[in-house]
């Protein structure tokens, strides 16, 4: 049964980001919207510019109620005022997403191909002791994965990355553009990302060899999304490879990763514009 409410969902700061929404939804202070595509568009081979973005989203429907109509009945901003922001980690958890107060955001799945989620070689023991590791972006090639994008305003991402920072403006988190990868909507909310033993080591590099699936919704263009990364440590780096948060869950890396290696520096693991 899916959770109607964000102070029903389940959120345990030792599990983050987990658990996640399986597809689209909209938060709001007092309900979860699960949203359904309108119509079925074949998918496109063209890039999607922020227009196309916001003209896509809007497809997405709520039991007959339009994103704009759920957004103005709350008195939000509506997708014409919205840009893409990557939730890589718990903040696409509703639970955690209404703490921080933000306002109604809609958030849709995404597919990362030649990028991955990896956790940031830093501790916030913030909510729980010794702390948890957020989530930052590092390139993997022949990688793929879902996860999760928001439609959000200036304001909110503002908010959401002075959330990481732990309350400052300025800190080791910062918003950029990433310059490499592909992003695209993803509609198969059950893809599986590679397995273990479909990464292929080199002695300095993994890669995936494996046919990409099919894609299932259009690609983004890369310089119209904003993404958090972590910009001191950057990720954690064990014996060369990266710790992908679709094949390690959070409280692994902590007990048998974390503190036995060393750390990439971010400008290593991601091009940004």
């Amino acid at each position: 049964m899916q959770a109607e409410n964000p102070n029903l969902w389940q959120y345990a700061p030792a599990n983050s980001p987990l658990p996640l929404p399986e597809g689209p939804v909209i938060v709001t202070k007092t309900a979860i919207h699960y949203l359904t595509k309108s119509d079925e568009e074949e998918v496109s081979g063209e890039l999607l510019n922020l227009q196309d973005i916001q003209q896509y989203c809007s497809n997405y429907t709520s039991e007959g109620k339009t994103i704009d109509s759920i957004l103005s009945l709350e008195k939000a901003e509506l997708l014409q005022d919205r840009k893409p922001f990557l939730l890589l980690g718990e903040l696409a958890n509703p639970f955690q997403l209404n703490r921080l107060n933000i306002g109604p955001m809609p958030i849709f799945a995404i597919r990362l191909e030649n990028l991955c989620r990896t956790y940031a070689d830093a501790l916030d023991s913030r909510m729980i002791n010794p702390g948890i590791h957020h989530v930052t972006l590092a390139r993997s090639e022949g990688w793929w994965e879902k996860t999760h994008m928001a439609m959000a305003t200036i304001g909110q991402m503002k908010s959401m990355i002075t959330w990481l920072n732990n309350g400052r403006r300025a800190g080791d988190w910062k918003p950029v553009k990433p310059a490499e990868g592909i992003i695209r909507f993803e509609n198969d909310f059950h893809l599986q990302s590679p397995s273990m033993d479909m990464l292929h080591w080199d002695g300095s590099t993994e890669s995936v060899k494996q046919e990409t699936p099919q894609p299932t919704g259009p690609s983004i263009e890369l310089k119209q999304i904003m993404a958090p990364i972590h910009t001191k440590w950057g990720c954690y780096d064990s014996r060369g490879k990266l710790i992908r948060c679709s094949l390690v869950g959070q409280r692994d890396f902590h007990t048998n990763y974390f503190r036995r290696g060393s750390s990439k520096k971010w400008q290593d693991i991601l091009k940004i514009e």
